[in-house]
């Protein structure tokens, strides 16, 4: 079993001789707050990692921890500069039995970061903490501050060890926090503490004990400012997209799978619209596999989709249009086809398949394949790429346009959306360095894109909506309320149809032609 809870903290530096701030000048930054006494305690942890410090290198942490209140296995996942997420499990929690492993759960969550390589002890921090509350007017916490004495030793071959001392304070009303870590700031600086460069504990201390474990940072490959690092850049967004979001999924959390899919997406399409750049025999397997890990999510987000569609058409409807048991066949067909998609999701992210993928985009990211026309000026290549990728699209729309109605307008309508997010991924890509002119084409691709894909989910929902009119028809139930939200479904896209000529109009007016004038 496991927790989580979201940690909104900043570390300083605590100057020579020091040790808590003064209670006057806390009190003070918030008017009527106060500060009182938190207890002290002796904190032990022991934090894993793999060999080569995949997971500090990816800034998440693994611990675990005895003394205090929240003694346990801790994965500290970053959010951003001063949030990180915290997932608990109490210690022996292993399948195994063995109060010292880790739990499955936690190294599961760990796999998009580790990519399968083995986690091993990698450093002990003890640690004197003294705790002091933040309390407002009311007697309400605020924050913690913490007073942190540290000892370290590397459990690596270095056998190195250091001490610090560190002040922390950790923001606990949510609403208030920014204001709160703002003032405490504010009043720290006035007594001459100042912000910590190192995002955790356990960076520091490897970087103080082995100074070469962590290596700062690297430049972008490629000449700064041209076209192949614009395009890296993207890239390796993407792929810590996919990366970041992974435990986000195996979790279920809301909207995980869709944002991990569309991270898929958008970088399949970068590496298609950006060909030129980039080496095709290090890109294309990682593009089909790309395809394969999207089309594996896409079951269980088009189930969301879809039901979310149907149930939003019947909730949409006067009471007594709603004829039979729609909501209770609705949500049985929903209970077996999200078990199976569910199913589905979890056993990709658990496949050696997978794993040889996330190898492949860190390869990709560390050391993209540059070709030598990467090394050119954006506005040179960058608007060609956009501009090839606008034609097919206008290829594409032409061709739906001028196919009669019916299931094949239907289908090339649907491959004129999948042409019209690849235009708007490149046009991301491009932005930073064509600035409002890939702003301009994206918007008005995106207005083109909204229309076909409302239109392929009514597509998709029609043949749902006929399937569950078969059925009822077949139990004795009333199949008047199915065939309502079917008309309504193909009124809708036929509406969609009748606007696409001119949003289609618009996009052309933002297309190549101005992208290659900038």
């Amino acid at each position: 079993m496991t927790e989580s809870t979201r940690e909104i903290e900043r570390k300083y530096e605590v100057p020579a001789g020091g040790g808590l701030p003064s209670l006057s000048r806390l009190t003070g930054a918030g008017g009527d707050w106060s500060l009182a006494d938190g207890g002290r305690h002796d904190l032990d942890a022991v934090y894993y990692d793999t060999a080569d410090l995949r997971l500090l290198r990816a800034r998440a942490t693994l611990r675990r921890r005895t003394g205090g209140s929240d003694a346990g296995w801790h994965l500290k996942l970053p959010l951003d500069e001063d949030t990180r997420e915290e997932i608990r499990a109490p210690l022996g929690t292993n399948d195994h039995g063995n109060p010292d492993d880790i739990p499955d759960g936690l190294r599961d969550l760990l796999l998009s970061r580790t990519r399968g390589a083995r986690l091993e002890p990698v450093l002990r921090l003890r640690t004197d903490r003294t705790v002091r509350e933040l309390l407002d007017a009311d007697g309400g916490l605020l924050a913690e501050l913490t007073l942190d004495r540290v000892r370290a030793d590397s459990l690596r071959g270095d056998r190195g060890h250091t001490s610090w001392t560190e002040l922390e304070v950790e923001a606990v009303a949510e609403e208030p926090a920014a204001t709160v870590l703002k003032r405490v700031e504010k009043a720290l600086g006035k007594e001459g503490f100042t912000r910590s460069d190192a995002p955790s504990k356990a960076v520091r201390a490897l970087n103080d004990t082995v100074p070469a474990a962590l290596p700062a940072p690297q430049s972008p490959p490629g000449t700064p400012g041209t076209a192949g690092e614009h395009v890296h850049a993207y890239l390796t967004r993407q792929v810590r997209a996919i990366v970041d979001l992974d435990p986000a999924v195996r979790r279920g959390l809301p909207d995980s799978v869709h944002r991990m899919r569309v991270a898929c997406r958008r970088l399949r399409s970068c590496l298609r619209s950006y060909r030129p750049l980039l080496d095709r025999g290090a890109t294309e397997p990682v593009r089909a596999e790309l395809k394969w890990l999207g089309g594996e999510l896409g079951a269980e987000r088009d189930q969301e989709v879809l039901l979310e569609r149907l149930r939003g058409g019947v909730d949409a409807l006067p009471g007594e249009l709603v004829l039979g048991p729609v909501s209770a066949r609705l949500q049985a067909w929903d209970v077996a086809r999200s078990a199976e998609a569910r199913d589905r999701t979890l056993a990709a992210l658990s496949s050696p398949r997978y794993v040889a993928l996330l190898e492949a985009l860190d390869r990709l990211s560390a050391h993209p394949p540059l070709r030598p026309k990467a090394a050119r000026k954006p506005a040179k290549v960058l608007p060609r790429a956009l501009g090839k990728e606008h034609d097919r699209l206008a290829r594409r729309v032409e061709r739906a346009l001028g196919t009669p109605a019916g299931p094949e307008r239907d289908a090339a309508l649907h491959q004129a959306r999948k042409a019209a997010k690849r235009v708007r991924y490149a046009a991301e890509a491009a932005r930073p360095a064509l600035g409002g002119t890939a702003k301009r084409l994206g918007k008005r691709v995106k207005a083109v894109q909204k229309a076909l894909g409302d239109h392929h989910d009514s597509v998709v929902a029609r043949e749902t909506l006929r399937r569950q009119a078969v059925a009822a028809h077949r139990a004795g139930e009333p199949g008047f309320t199915w065939g309502l939200l079917y008309g309504r479904e193909q009124a809708g896209a036929a509406d969609r149809e009748r606007e696409l000529p001119e949003l289609w109009r618009a996009a052309e007016r933002g297309g190549p032609r101005e992208a290659k004038r900038s």
